[in-house]
């Protein structure tokens, strides 16, 4: 039998914006490897009417319901008053539970006394399946009733975490009848509608392994995901279906189940013995921050120049004079001196540059605003793509930068450089 569960977060702090419902994710990819279905995802502020509501719709659509959140001490913590409600339990008092809290709070506050509406958390559901938390105070239950499995457990995400790891888990293997497994192809240079069209007919016709793309920053992932008795027999369904898209897109796929581009880039110039440096004049200093937020990127970053004035680039960079006169500093010609100047003055293998228009208007060349030009200079020689970009100023330098990721990812693997 196929499970379907549905996740009711409650808080009104999750509905005001005020933090992430990070538990919602975690708890979607974990039920998903038990290959349990996840349709529904339910957020509800602290008011007992609107989680009843949310509470009787989700009974008529899931047969696991899993919330998170509303089990503490304060007035406001009603998950488990209304949960039990909903399916006719009681709410009675677990000694063994009150026992923990209190040991809880001797451990963690010996030098104060347990104020008394921490016992509250001690009031569970009549006959339930005790979650002990040993990462905090409140305990999480599961019972079953008219037909659904109920879970609840703690809002904070590192007492969630952990509860579903080593309570809930264990909890739910022995209902589940399959395991889901997932590969997702990672693609730059083509748009999500462009994309879609070209597998439209094949997406349609699968059933299992199934197909699904999303569009990402300027790039796209194509998710393949397959259900099966074993992880292996799941997997088996997806390898030839991954072979096909890669032979399709052939260099547009640039890794799959990798972060982005520049982690592709970092363990290529590890795996080679390279290093990187940039020289940036429209992104700002971008490409170099969003690889040395890399763990690991010392090993093959050598720095870079941020040469967001004319004379620095001449400077510092050493672009000739000439070129910046006659070509401007967007121009080709430019972007592949900034390039090589940067392999240069920073004594690396590889080297990225970028010089454009981010806006939000021209420059007094009359540039368009998103005209840019990256450069790769490499020992073998230089590179530049020039492209089209739109739709603001953060977009714009966003995409630059995975461009001149783009360009190294491509020689790296000895791709054609375009």
């Amino acid at each position: 039998m196929s499970h379907t569960a549905e996740l009711i977060a409650v808080g009104t702090e999750l509905l005001l914006g005020n933090i992430a419902n990070t538990d919602a994710q975690m708890l979607s990819q974990g039920l998903s490897a038990l290959g349990i279905n996840v349709y529904y995802h339910t957020v509800v502020g602290d008011n007992p009417e609107r989680l009843r509501a949310a509470v009787e719709t989700a009974k008529t659509r899931a047969d696991i319901i899993l919330t998170t959140g509303g089990l503490g001490p304060t007035c406001d913590d009603l998950t488990k008053n209304v949960l039990a409600a909903c399916f006719g339990k009681k709410l009675v008092f677990h000694e063994p539970s009150a026992q923990r809290i209190e040991a809880y709070f001797r451990n963690l506050h010996p030098d104060r006394p347990m104020t008394e509406n921490n016992y509250q958390q001690a009031m569970l559901p009549e006959g339930c399946t005790v979650l002990e938390n040993d990462w905090g105070t409140a305990p999480g239950v599961a019972f079953e009733a008219d037909g659904v499995r109920v879970i609840m457990l703690p809002g904070p995400p590192r007492e969630c975490k952990a509860m579903f790891t080593h309570r809930v888990a264990p909890y739910l293997k022995k209902l589940s009848d399959g395991v889901i497994a997932s590969h997702t192809l990672k693609l730059f240079g083509i748009g999500e509608s462009a994309m879609e069209a070209q597998l439209r007919d094949k997406m349609n016709a699968m059933t299992n392994p199934t197909l699904a793309p999303y569009a990402k920053e300027g790039e796209c992932e194509l998710r393949i995901t397959a259900k099966a008795d074993t992880e292996g027999a799941a997997l088996a369904l997806i390898d030839p279906v991954e072979a096909e898209l890669k032979a399709h897109f052939g260099p547009l796929v640039y890794g799959v189940d990798v972060p982005n581009l520049e982690r592709v880039v970092l363990d290529g110039l590890k795996a080679k013995g390279l290093t990187l440096g940039t020289a940036e004049s429209c992104t700002g200093g971008l490409v170099a921050k969003r690889f040395t937020d890399l763990p690991g990127a010392s090993a093959a970053f050598r720095g870079g120049v941020v040469s967001y004035a004319t004379e620095v680039k001449h400077t510092v960079l050493g672009v000739d004079q000439a070129l910046l006169d006659q070509y401007g500093a967007v121009s080709e010609p430019v972007a592949r001196a900034m390039a090589e100047g940067a392999r240069r003055v920073l004594c690396c293998d590889l080297a990225i540059s970028t010089t454009g228009v981010a806006g939000p208007d021209p420059d007094e060349r009359g540039n368009p605003v998103g005209l840019v030009f990256i450069a790769l200079a490499a020992p073998e020689g230089t590179w530049v793509r020039q492209v089209h970009l739109s739709m603001g100023r953060q977009r714009i330098r966003h995409i630059a930068a995975s461009h001149g990721f783009d360009l190294a990812r491509r020689y790296l693997n000895g791709l054609e450089l375009k």
